[in-house]
């Protein structure tokens, strides 16, 4: 059996919360049959186990080995439908269906108007909250009623039906073509990064505009905005247009403080559009709108009103802290910074199975920036050094590539010239397996690669000149990106001025 199946059940029995574990026991028991039943009987062993052990299993004479795949299968389902069963997790959504499924049986059971009236209620609830494709499916179920002319009830009610489906369709065509183009967009950033050159950009910009679809703005209802600012968040970062980044990530978040009850309904996307407003504004060096948004958030989530689920807690979590060390930097508070970190830690593991390690990578490299910044570049190296050997993830490349950058000057800040001839080969070595080096990167490999012959007097003449062709590309539209993972000007001026760096960074960006 593959490993992640036979875990798929484990995973989901650890996920439950107490009062979900209580209410799966209260369906199960609600049958006599079920007391002690093979299946209920694994649950409770799964339940108390640390790891998932089949042999284990087998050996508690629970369930033969035969019998243990339909038996997991079949504890899979019941659990599922006993989730499904509680309050917590009947949504929008869920009601709506519930509703339609209702409608149906009335329906074939010839009571149609008590059919008609179940489907009149659910799709005004479907309206009201942007499910435009489940309305749809009310108005159709409504039409193969009304079509048979069972009822006769209102006038023109063929008419008025016919328009609402049409007018449905129309913006369910709409929201599809703009939730794929957006899907589309965010796919090629996974697969080629972000544009590089003009050529790129014309490319792009064509691939977007060819298949944005044809709207009037004013007959767009909450869902199309979102997927219409959705589209064009994606198609900016992908071009690099980080104003633009910022201009469609306030849209999309302020869609949702127009409408606050969609944020109940779609509390994911709140967060994820929060998300990017708050790294567009790390982007374009905005610090009092990104603390301003950054509260905003904070405290909205702390509202009673708020959804709480395990996804909802791992995302707010993991955005919010992330931020967090982003204000940070962009206020060269170090220190502050640190402080955070072991409470982070803790909580990375209690979310182990809901935060993906790429993300905890990504912490360890703000984390890293973080001591960095302060000056202790010993755990600086310490949290690199868990990037850099961790060989079970691949890594974005960036991420890679300025990890090691930050390595090799952490270990040249700390004066630990016995290692520094090692990391230059291995650091420059990886930077030459690069696909597609930036001009920022080409500098900093011709840097490093010539560091080691640099004499202690002239250290300060190369700093300059290394700041002097860096500073070219801080306005480049393809290249000012790299500065974002690795403040390498910032860190030359604090070598060439004998500042710290923090200090550096506060006189920057305090007019911002």
């Amino acid at each position: 059996m593959i490993k992640g199946q036979k875990d798929y059940l484990f995973q989901l029995i650890k996920s439950l919360s107490k009062s979900e574990k209580r209410q799966f026991k209260l369906y199960v028991g609600r049958l006599d049959v079920n007391t002690d039943s093979k299946f209920l009987n694994l649950f409770n062993f799964l339940d108390k186990s640390a790891l998932y052990d089949e042999a284990s299993i087998l050996k508690s004479g629970i369930v033969k080995k035969q019998q243990l795949a339909n038996i997991k299968a079949h504890l899979y389902k019941q659990i599922l439908i006993s989730l499904k069963l509680s309050p917590s997790h009947q949504n929008i959504r869920a009601q709506i269906r519930e509703q339609l499924d209702f409608a149906s049986i009335l329906y074939h059971k010839g009571l149609y108007k008590q059919s008609l009236r179940i489907l009149d209620k659910a799709k005004e609830l479907a309206l009201d909250n942007e499910e435009k494709n489940l309305a749809y499916e009310v108005v159709e179920l409504e039409k193969v009623i009304e079509s048979q002319y069972i009822t006769r009830s209102i006038v023109g009610r063929a008419d008025e039906l016919t328009i609402q489906a049409k007018e449905l369709s129309y913006l369910n065509v709409i929201a599809s073509k703009l939730s794929n183009l957006s899907i589309q967009l965010y796919g090629l950033i996974l697969r080629t990064g972000y544009v590089k050159n003009e050529e790129e950009h014309r490319q792009i910009s064509e691939y977007f505009h060819n298949r944005l679809p044809k709207y009037e703005i004013e007959q767009l209802g909450f869902r199309e905005k979102l997927w219409l600012s959705k589209a064009y968040l994606w198609y900016s970062f992908l071009t690099q247009d980080f104003k633009n980044c910022y201009k469609y990530a306030s849209k999309w978040v302020q869609l949702f403080y127009d409408h606050p009850k969609m944020i109940q309904s779609h509390p994911v996307f709140f967060l994820k559009g929060n998300n990017y407003l708050l790294e567009s504004l790390f982007f374009i060096r905005s610090t009092d709108r990104f603390e301003k948004s950054l509260t905003k958030l904070e405290e909205a989530t702390k509202e009673k009103s708020f959804p709480k689920d395990s996804n909802l807690e791992a995302q707010h979590f993991l955005y919010l802290n992330l931020h967090k060390i982003n204000l940070h930097f962009m206020k060269g508070t170090f220190e502050e910074g640190l402080h955070i970190i072991p409470k982070i830690e803790y909580d990375l593991k209690q979310f182990t199975t809901r935060i993906d390690e790429h993300h905890v990578m990504i912490f360890y490299y703000k984390f890293a920036s973080l001591y960095f910044g302060y000056g202790d570049n010993d755990k600086c190296i310490e949290y690199l050094e868990k990037i850099i050997s961790n060989r079970s993830l691949s890594m974005r490349e960036d991420l890679m590539c300025f990890s090691r950058i930050l390595h090799l000057v952490a270990h040249y800040e700390a004066g630990y010239d016995y290692h520094l001839e090692t990391l230059l080969k291995r650091t420059y070595k990886f930077l030459l397996k690069m696909n597609d080096l930036h001009e920022v990167q080409k500098e900093m490999i011709k840097f490093i690669k010539n560091l080691q012959n640099i004499y202690p007097h002239e250290i300060k003449k190369a700093f300059r000149a290394l700041h002097s062709k860096l500073k070219n590309y801080e306005d480049d539209p393809y290249e000012s990106r790299a500065f974002l993972y690795l403040d390498i000007i910032s860190w030359l001026e604090s070598n060439i001025e004998n500042k710290p760096i923090s200090q550096i960074i506060r006189d920057k960006y305090s007019i911002n």
